[in-house]
């Protein structure tokens, strides 16, 4: 369906651009290129990709596109019939498919969800707080695929609890898999999520062993919590499992990457963004009447300081405005002390409001992009004033340049206290990709067009 309302959308443009005319070979061949680019999909299992992030879905779905265009370009050459296909029409379809696909898969997604359509169910065994943890990621995540239809209290031995219960009692392994599996087989389970961190090798390789006669889906989540990512691979070591982690942004070559895909797309985009930036620039003066941009100093990549570019949202002298409210208000005072922000902030002029609102004060930073001070996509650029309450992950955060926009930006940012966007900044550095990069962007356009933006 959506590939045939692509193909009827560039025939039109095509018939505005170039030739409104088709040759037979054109016509035929976007059948065989449908059916490969959907099996390319399948064997990537994207249907239904369960279990499969945002970021992942983006990336097999690009190789599968990516890889469709290489085969049509392959049977042209082979076959000569390379003239007789119109390219502009081949071109539009291909660019259809990558940028609206992911799209309506996510639109698709949401509405089998609201009619309770969407995922599998899983079955989840473990112990005490990490099975609940699980199940509530899990909940939160629904885009995942995984439903949590029950999760067991299985009584296994702790070795942290070891010295603390003598007499902890271990249960034998059959009878609760058995009573499991019989549940599981009543309601179509396949899958089976064992939580167990901090369980002995043994007892575990016997658990999954035991799983895996009655459930075709096994999965372990190990205790590598702060090591593991998006990056990670199994990796066979003579007969010795191995997780390897790769960090991206140690890569030279990915931060060029990195660079000129900033670089790109703000030359681009701000071309586009022109006529917006001046009607913005006016607003910003008719209300202020004075400076137009607000500079502030944060910590840039290395830790350099540098001079981050705002429109002007606040009335003058709003530093010393905020340190007598603080000192003034304990309830103001605590806000700030836990989110680095006010919600009723007095010091936001009725323009400034507006312009947080949209996230669209953050623009002028298309300069900082730039001169090379900061990315379109990265951590949160912070302040110098907050580099002892960074703590330890300060040495990984300021390891790249940071960004207008990010993982706090689109998860919450009003809600997130100062903790977690240190936590989730960190998060970013570590699973770092152009995909994830992509997928943030999208996401912040976004919350952008619904004024999602801070207050």
């Amino acid at each position: 369906m959506l590939a045939g309302l692509i193909w009827l959308i560039a025939f039109n443009l095509q018939g505005i651009w170039g030739r409104g005319e088709l040759s037979i070979v054109s016509v035929t061949a976007l059948v065989p290129i449908m059916v490969m680019w959907i099996g390319l999909r399948v064997l990537l299992g994207l249907y239904p990709g369960y279990g499969l992030d945002a970021v992942e879905e983006l990336r097999r779905h690009t190789y599968a596109t990516l890889c469709t265009l290489a085969i049509l370009a392959v049977f042209a050459l082979s076959l000569q019939v390379g003239d007789l296909l119109s390219r502009l029409l081949l071109a539009l379809v291909f660019m259809g498919l990558l940028l609206s696909a992911p799209f309506v898969r996510v639109l698709v997604k949401g509405v089998l969800n609201g009619a309770r359509l969407w995922g599998k169910p899983v079955v989840i065994v473990g112990y005490q707080e990490p099975k609940t943890e699980l199940a509530n990621v899990l909940k939160v995540n629904w885009q995942l695929g995984h439903n949590p239809v029950a999760v067991f209290d299985y009584p296994v031995f702790d070795h942290r609890r070891a010295a603390h219960n003598e007499g902890f009692e271990v249960l034998s392994d059959q009878q609760p898999l058995a009573s499991i599996s019989s549940l599981s087989r009543e309601q179509g389970v396949d899958t089976l999520i064992f939580a167990m961190p901090y369980t002995s090798r043994e007892q575990l390789t016997r658990l999954v062993s035991l799983a895996a006669i009655h459930f075709r889906h096994v999965l372990i989540t190990p205790d590598l919590s702060g090591i593991t990512n998006s990056a990670v691979m199994a990796r066979n070591l003579a007969g010795t499992f191995a997780v390897e982690a790769k960090y991206n942004l140690l890569d030279p070559w990915a931060l060029r990457v990195k660079r000129i895909g900033d670089l790109c797309i703000t030359l681009v985009g701000g071309v586009l963004a022109l006529p917006l930036f001046l009607v913005l620039t006016l607003l910003v003066y008719l209300q202020s009447g004075g400076s137009i941009f607000y500079r502030d100093r944060r910590m840039g990549q290395g830790g350099k300081e540098f001079s981050c570019i705002k429109f002007r949202t606040m009335v003058a002298e709003a530093e010393d405005l905020l340190e007598r409210m603080l000192e003034e208000d304990e309830v103001s005072r605590e806000e700030y002390a836990r989110y680095h922000k006010l919600r009723d902030d007095p010091r936001i002029t009725s323009v400034g409001r507006i312009l947080r609102k949209t996230s669209l004060d953050e623009l002028p930073q298309i300069w900082n992009v730039i001169k090379g001070e900061m990315s379109l996509v990265g951590p949160r650029p912070y302040l110098p004033r907050e580099s002892k309450e960074i703590g330890l992950a300060q040495s990984e955060i300021l390891r790249v340049r940071p960004g207008i926009t990010g993982p706090w930006q689109v998860a919450g940012r009003n809600e997130t206290s100062f903790h977690s966007r240190v936590e989730m900044d960190a998060h970013y550095v570590h699973n770092w990709s152009v995909w994830l990069d992509v997928v943030l962007l999208a996401r912040t356009l976004k919350i952008v067009l619904l004024s999602r933006g801070a207050y």
